[in-house]
């Protein structure tokens, strides 16, 4: 497909652009009133993700609104062990929970590797939208890395800890291998087809990374991301492992284009660490995005020169904070897009 907008992709792909692109996670979301509205007609969470029309509706409005330079499909992580049988629920101000939980090898015989005909909700929606951003700018497919699912499988809901996940790395190692097995066999189907799709480009997202030891999360998650950046070669490939500053130089091994970083990462030194073959992709801490807007200007410029023109594509360290004003928001956004190098 032909572009209007390709900065993104050229930015992953290492190529020099005239300017830093910038896109936010979480920027389809609760910052928006026009997302608030499509919430409330769908009436709960699950049906807004599992509704195409709606899914696309809410993924276009961030590039409308807040003039991203790349939209990113509105859906969860926790799709993937829904498809698998491990279903869950979203429960307003409290977040996910699995009625069944997975925990050892007998319970592997209630799930199975995710068919994508069972998330077909979510390539619709993905082909919807790529169909009515006709070409504007690219959108970005994503999955939760293969730890991270089992964090959420195992312990049943979201925690500050996973205790339990991570008991099972130490009491049952053959149990998490199988069922990470699964799982990365599930989301490397799950990727593929989101690109059949459509999707430009994906990315990995292993939200609990931080919590392993730099030992524990090379044996059960690091050497799951490598397996499924070596099977997606369609479209550059994102790594996003928040708190995993300690594998920086692991991901440099992986056929990965861009390296996501949290912001307790230094750029100089992320950059140091990773080389001049990646693009990074980050990092300012969304909190900044409550300061009023000279401040945000002044902090993001200094993030900006940090990271230098080029290999770099502008975010947060994480998501947007649902009760982040959008003008700050567009604050960000407009710094990011003017700024001169």
């Amino acid at each position: 497909m032909i572009y209007q907008n390709d900065l993104i992709l050229r930015a992953a792909r290492g190529e020099n652009t005239e300017r830093t692109p910038v896109w936010l996670m979480r920027q389809a979301g609760r910052i928006l009133k026009e997302y608030r509205a499509v919430r409330e007609k769908a009436g709960d969470f699950k049906t807004l993700v599992e509704t195409p029309a709606l899914a696309a509706e809410v993924t276009i409005q961030p590039v409308d609104i807040l003039g991203v330079d790349a939209a990113i499909i509105f859906s969860d992580i926790l799709v993937v062990p829904d498809a698998m049988g491990c279903r869950y629920e979203m429960i307003e101000a409290r977040g996910p929970n699995f009625p069944m939980v997975v925990r050892n090898m007998t319970d592997l015989q209630k799930i199975h590797i995710a068919d994508p005909a069972d998330l077909a909700y979510v390539t619709d929606a993905i082909a919807l939208t790529v169909k009515q951003l006709d070409g504007r700018v690219p959108l970005i497919g994503f999955a939760g890395a293969p730890w991270t699912i089992f964090a959420y499988m195992t312990e049943g809901k979201g925690s500050k800890t996973f205790s339990i996940a991570k008991k099972l790395l130490y009491t049952d190692p053959k149990f998490a291998h199988a069922l990470l097995e699964m799982i990365t066999t599930s989301t490397i189907a799950y990727l593929k087809a989101q690109i059949a799709a459509g999707a430009a480009m994906v990315q990995l997202f292993d939200s609990w990374a931080g919590i392993l030891s730099p030992v524990q999360y090379a044996e059960f998650s690091s050497r799951y991301i490598r397996v499924i950046c070596e099977a997606i070669t369609e479209v550059p490939v994102t790594v996003f492992a928040k708190g995993a500053f300690f594998a920086l130089e692991d991901f440099t091994t992986m056929s990965c284009n861009t390296i996501g970083l949290d912001w307790n990462m230094d750029p100089a030194d992320a950059r140091k660490r990773v080389g001049a073959d990646f693009t990074l992709q980050g990092n300012m801490d969304p909190c900044l995005l409550y300061a009023q807007p000279e401040v945000i200007q002044k902090e993001t410029e200094a993030m900006l020169k940090d990271f230098g023109p080029h290999r770099y594509i502008a975010n947060l360290g994480h998501g947007v904070y649902p009760d982040t004003p959008v003008e700050h928001v567009k604050a960000f956004i407009q710094t990011v897009k003017s700024y001169k190098h």
